[in-house]
Formats: C-alpha cells, structure tokens, sequence
C-alpha cells in the first residue's frame, strides 16, 4: 500500500510541525521519476523536454529542472526573466504568450529567447520588424476538442489560442512576404485527454502543414498527458503513445526529406503528483445534513476544485487508523471553496493535519491574497533533505506596494 505519511523519508507531519500550516511540500524524485517516463517513451526519437513553468514556478523547482538538462516554455515575460534567473540558456526557452502586446514579444526577442507565435496581428508586426533575422514557432489551432474540463480544452474552433489551420493560407502570405523564418509548428489541444488518438489526429492536421514549411526544425506537440487523481485512476498511456507517435514522426520526417525534432510542454505531468498540500483542522462543524472540516487553507491557495470540479485526494496522517467517516473538507474563505465533498476519511479532529495530493500543478502558482490571507510557505525535497524554498507570507508582503495616503 502507498505510503502517504512520508517523502523521502520525511515524515510529512514533522515537516507541518517545523514550517508550520498550510504547507507546499514537492518531491523532486517524483518529478524525475515522471520526467524519466516521458524520456523512455519517446526515447527512439530526438526529444526535447520544455517544461511549463506556469504549472509551478517556484525558482528553485525551475532551477531543479535546468539541472536535468531540459528546457523551458514559458508564457509571460516574466517567466522568461524566471526561468533566466534559474539558469536555463535564451535558446532553451520557448515564449508562448496570447494576447499580449507587442512590445512584450521584442522584450522577449531582446533577450535571445525563441517565440511562438498564436495570431496573425503579431506574426505580421514580428515580420515587419525581424523579417528573416529572427526564428518563430507558429502555434496552430487544430479545432479538435480535447481536455477533461471545457476551460482546459484549448484546441477547438471557439479558443483564444493559436491561428487557426483554416488560415493557413493567409499564414503562408504573411511568412513570404516578409521572409519570415518559421524554425517551428506548434499544436496543443488540451489538458487529460487519455487516448492516443487525439495526439495523432493533432499530428496529423500538422505534418499536413509543415508540408509548406521547408526550413522547419521541429514540431511541438503540447503536453496534456492525463495524470492519476486517486488510486486507480486512468491515465495517459505514455509507452503506447510513444510507440504509435515514433512510427508516424518517423514516416512524417522520412516524407519531409531530412529528420526534426520533436517537443513536448510537460508541465502538469511533470509536477502535479509531486505536490502536496498540508493543512491542518481548525474545527469540525455538524450541520443536519454534513459534517465540515474546516482547515487553515481554501480556494486562495488550491483554486482547482472550484474552478475545474478538480479531484484532489485528502488523506489525514495525524489520525490514520481512525474509524472511517464521511466530511466536506471545506476551507476559511468567505466564499463557497469546498476542497473536498462526501470523501470517507480517518476520523478527523481538530488540530490533525490532512494532506492534500496532486497539488503540485495550478497550486501556489495560482494561489492569491483572496481575504488578505497570506500565502503559504513552500518545501522541497531533494535527495531526502527538506529545504524551505519559500518563506509564508507576513503582513509586511501585503502591505509592501500599498500607499497610504493621510485623510
């Protein structure tokens, strides 16, 4: 059976005892094991790894990962100065923004870093200014709905994201016009699909269009591989993906003429099931209907089960053997911020630290100030040490960019 108590090691209740609650603890041998899967199942193929910082930034996880030898995708100029920060080379970082100005596209272009571009608007304007000077990635919408949750799905006809493959022509106006040098095609269609297909029809509609691409280096296929929420849930079948995804590259570049690279944006699947949050029971409240816990935590630092119907584990590792009951797991936001309903748990009383897993996707890197509260301290783990890589937030940190003025 899965121990849930410990990491490396580490007790997780002594790691709530020593930094106190709530708590972002992430396992760096989780993040290798799942970095080592993606290497394996496309390992007959010349992969390259960007990792999506959005999922978690965190400066020290980012330098974690320039240490394994990937790169970076990134989607906000700040991310770009993150990930600069953490050590990674300009030309290890893809900049795949939407719907951002174009001064922050020549910030970025300032900086060395390659950019991916999802409208036609700026692919004119970075024409004009770069012309064949400069190397892009165009990101194609391929209309094909995938994603476990429609505000994640990100490939349909509707989305904000990509130029559309209906528009390949204007595309193609636009590229020879301005002796535009398209280094890469970029096609994502969304997060937790489960079947193979979705990636080949994706690859399909872009090995279709790199046909009028001649001087392409590699084509990004996105990420979105499914991770598992709860004991025995599907996932994305990487060995069987990788095997069909290899034979169709490998035909697509033979038919192309010479051999590219192909790249993936691992960001939940490399981070998700290495995160946990730990909280602690402030109070337990029966109504006639439920029984509550109420935890130091809420939608200010996990917003997913709000914002996406997220599935997210809750165990307690303080009382583990105790009878099983059933609670909502609710936090102290002066809002609706269930984290969890109906879940059979261990007895829980107050003061017992529950733990929150795959919460390092979309956790701290979405979390906020929502009710003045602070946000949490974080902890990595790195070869069965734990170092704090983030202090909890004081009242100083929401005051710093206030200014007061004297009525």
């Amino acid at each position: 059976m899965q121990d849930h108590s410990h990491i490396q090691g580490l007790a997780l209740t002594t790691l709530a005892e020593k930094y106190g609650t709530p708590l972002y603890v992430y396992d760096t041998q989780k993040m290798a094991e799942k970095l080592g899967q993606l290497q394996k199942g496309f390992a007959t193929l010349p992969l390259k790894i960007k990792y999506a910082a959005k999922a978690l930034s965190n400066l020290s996880v980012l330098k974690w990962f320039c240490r394994q030898g990937i790169g970076l995708d990134v989607v906000s100029i700040q991310e770009v100065q993150l990930g600069l920060k953490a050590g990674f080379a300009p030309a290890d970082i893809l900049f795949t923004p939407n719907g951002v100005s174009f001064a922050e596209i020549q910030e970025a272009v300032a900086l060395g870093v390659l950019i991916n571009i999802d409208n036609i608007s700026i692919l004119e304007q970075f024409g004009h200014c770069y012309g064949a000077s400069v190397p892009c990635c165009i990101r194609l919408n391929p209309h094909i709905v995938a994603g476990g949750n429609a505000k994640i799905q990100v490939g349909h006809i509707d989305s904000k994201f990509g130029i559309s493959v209906l528009q390949l022509r204007h595309i193609q106006r636009v590229v020879q016009a301005h002796h535009i040098h398209v280094a890469g095609l970029h096609v994502h269609t969304g997060s937790d699909f489960l079947d193979a297909e979705v990636f080949l029809r994706g690859a399909e509609i872009v090995f279709e269009a790199a046909r009028d691409f001649p001087d392409l280096q590699f084509i990004d296929f996105g990420s979105g591989f499914k991770v598992a929420y709860r004991e025995g849930d599907v996932t994305t079948d990487i060995e069987a993906l990788g095997t069909r995804m290899s034979q169709a590259f490998k035909a697509f570049c033979e038919e192309y003429g010479r051999g590219l690279e192909i790249w993936f944006e691992p960001g939940k699947f490399l981070v998700s099931e290495a995160g946990y949050l730990l909280v602690r029971a402030n109070v337990i409240k029966t109504t006639p209907a439920t029984a509550f816990v109420g935890v130091d935590s809420g939608l200010n630092h996990l917003i997913r089960p709000m914002m996406y119907d997220a599935y997210h584990e809750i165990i307690n590792i303080s009382n583990p053997k105790g009878a099983l009951r059933v609670y909502n797991v609710v936090g102290y936001i002066c809002e609706t911020d269930t984290l969890g309903s109906d879940r059979k748990l261990a007895e829980v009383r107050e003061s017992d630290v529950l733990v929150i897993k795959n919460a390092g996707a979309y956790g701290m890197s979405m979390a906020s100030n929502y009710n003045s509260r602070f946000r949490p301290a974080e902890v990595l783990i790195y070869e069965g040490q734990d170092y704090l890589v983030r202090q909890r937030e004081t009242m100083e940190d929401l005051l710093r960019n206030q200014i007061e003025i004297a009525f």
